[in-house]
């Protein structure tokens, strides 16, 4: 008999083989990593184009006068993917015109607020090994401009998360990178800003003189509507998944998740990654809205047991009727008349008479202010409108086993 091999590296190879799928949802679901940035962005073309506009001069009259601009906008509004995407479109613009302009893309937060690693980071894009020790912030700043002269090159420096240096280092920074020309007389104006930032809120706290360079260019993103973040996930899921794999009511389902989350468009594409993820360890080939609720759930609290156990027994019959019903249908929204007839089928299995339709609306209100349903009261054509319910954060099928457990109790 061969002798057991005992080797812990072989056995922790063995651990880390992939498992075997059927069926892999995915095309290239890179490009649902946060840092990526698509070649087309659906509904901020118009901005894009007020960005080029402002920065124009970069590539007719460089070296004739700088910019600063301000892009706010909630969180999920696209605010750091504009301005990523105009700093590809305009380099490459630049290289055509064989100017060397350079777009540098710094996270202040991620920086401490401080301007000092800020600018740190922006000289080390020209020369890396640069010392990361012994100069100031304002050393920092002229060497900065000491190397875009000898290179001949022009910057356009976005400070993402601007409140940071604000509330970190107050108007002293600001007003040393905004004003920083003014000590260059009759030299090229090389380094223009693009501050991000959720509001303009933080500018209050700066003074006068810092703040007024900044309030004369800003771009507003407004948040996204539930059918402007449909067109973006359209966008990623023909780019990012296979043929098929993703049913319009799953990205209706997505949509307006996220656009109960302020219209979050970060939102949105994380949940259509996590259900993606969902649908390949099913082997289904297809993305449900059931994998959508169960991706929400691990991002957002589930229902808690303490809400269901407060329901009375028919809230909690019709609510195991709806969970049923959407496990067993890939679809996000359901109507009322489903609603009902499921309802009576478990009533029958709990031997209770069924309440009226009357009574049901008021299961609904319930389950409604409990925040475990959502409804909408749709158009259905020569028939009127019919009230749709949709189960927006949990899953279907958790949803179904805890009451169940809950009933049998």
């Amino acid at each position: 008999m061969a002798e057991k091999d005992n080797n812990p590296l072989c056995i922790s190879l063995l651990w880390v083989q992939p498992v075997s799928r059927y069926f892999n949802v995915f095309r290239d679901e890179t490009k649902l990593d946060i840092n990526y940035v698509p070649h087309r962005l659906p509904h901020r073309d118009k901005e894009l184009r007020l960005l080029a506009e402002f920065f124009n001069f970069a590539l007719q009259t460089p070296g004739k006068m700088s910019q600063r601009v301000l892009i706010v906008g909630d969180v999920g509004t696209g605010k750091t993917a504009l301005s990523q995407r105009f700093g590809a479109d305009i380099t490459n613009e630049a290289s055509k015109h064989n100017i060397n302009l350079r777009y540098i893309h710094v996270n202040c937060r991620q920086k401490r607020g401080s301007l000092f690693l800020i600018l740190q980071q922006a000289v080390s894009v020209f020369h890396p090994n640069f010392p990361k020790r012994g100069y100031s912030a304002e050393e920092l700043l002229e060497s900065l401009t000491q190397i875009l002269d000898e290179e001949n090159a022009y910057v356009i420096l976005t400070l993402d998360e601007f409140d940071s240096l604000i509330e970190q280092e107050g108007s002293d920074a600001v007003y040393k990178m905004t004003r920083i020309q003014e000590g260059r007389q009759n030299k090229p104006q090389r380094l223009s800003l693009i501050c991000i930032q959720r509001n303009v809120a933080p500018l209050q706290r700066l003074d006068a003189s810092a703040r007024s360079t900044l309030q004369s260019n800003i771009i507003n993103l407004e948040k996204y509507s539930k059918q402007q973040l449909i067109d973006i996930l359209g966008d990623r899921i023909q780019t990012v998944f296979k043929p098929q794999t993703v049913p319009e009511d799953t990205a209706d389902c997505i949509a307006e998740l996220a656009h109960q989350e302020n219209g979050n468009a970060r939102f949105a594409i994380e949940l259509l990654w996590r259900a993606g993820k969902y649908a390949n360890t099913e082997d289904l080939g297809i993305v449900t809205p059931e994998h959508v609720r169960k991706a929400v759930s691990s991002i957002i609290p589930q229902v808690r047991k303490s809400d269901l156990a407060t329901l009375n027994l028919h809230e909690k019959i019709f609510l195991l009727g709806l969970a049923r019903t959407f496990k067993q249908a890939a679809k996000a929204h359901i109507s009322l008349a489903e609603a009902e007839q499921t309802y009576k089928i478990v009533c029958e299995e709990y031997e209770t008479k069924p309440n009226s339709h009357t009574q049901l609306w008021k299961y609904l209100q319930t389950l409604t202010a409990n925040g475990i349903i959502r409804t909408e009261v749709l158009s259905s054509g020569n028939r009127g409108r019919s009230t749709h319910i949709c189960l927006p954060t949990t899953s279907a099928a958790e949803l179904e086993r805890e009451l169940t457990t809950i009933l049998e109790k």
